[in-house]
């Protein structure tokens, strides 16, 4: 998969311990440059509907499980394409020493017409995660301004900012 760019924070240790928490997101494109997002209304960001890979789980069957799981909509799986992934390194949350690497894999994809429900963690929840289908350049202009105390939470709204740009340059050619 063609990698799209890295974020790498350089705020960590390079003799520290490695975490790998890969992730499959999804790219779910509607009419009138429209996107099938994941909206927080606590922190009022957008971001692509996805999440970690489990072990032993394949990148496709991961995208599909997080996406039903985050926003309730089924991937059809035969309209699964690469779009592009994204490298971020960054000193970790939970242990001192720790790097948090992530390759982020976005996947363009299709849905079932049908929504069911979301079955969502502690921390979406606490987030207050829902489906949101907007404008590509809504999501773009608030996730422009976001800011946040949570570094973490600014690296990855600042990754999916960017990547929202990619699309609208890339796929929507505008």
């Amino acid at each position: 998969m063609e990698r799209l760019f890295e974020i790498d924070l350089m705020d960590y240790d390079e003799n520290g311990e490695v975490f790998r928490r890969p992730s499959a997101r999804g790219i779910i494109l509607k009419e009138d440059k429209k996107i099938a997002l994941v909206y927080s209304r606590k922190e009022k960001y957008y971001k692509f509907p996805g999440g970690g890979i489990v072990e032993g789980e394949d990148k496709k069957e991961a995208l599909i499980r997080e996406v039903k799981e985050e926003v309730g909509m089924i991937v059809i799986p035969e309209s699964i394409r690469e779009f592009g992934s994204v490298l971020r390194r960054q000193k970790g949350e939970f242990a001192e020493n720790e790097i948090f690497e992530q390759e982020n894999y976005y996947y363009l994809c299709d849905v079932e017409d049908r929504i069911v429900s979301q079955d969502l963690d502690e921390y979406e929840t606490e987030a207050e995660f829902e489906l949101r289908i907007v404008d590509i350049d809504d999501a773009i202009k608030v996730n422009a301004v976001y800011k946040s105390d949570d570094r973490f939470n600014e690296v990855m709204i600042n990754r999916e900012y960017r990547v929202l740009k990619l699309i609208k340059e890339k796929v929507l050619g505008k």
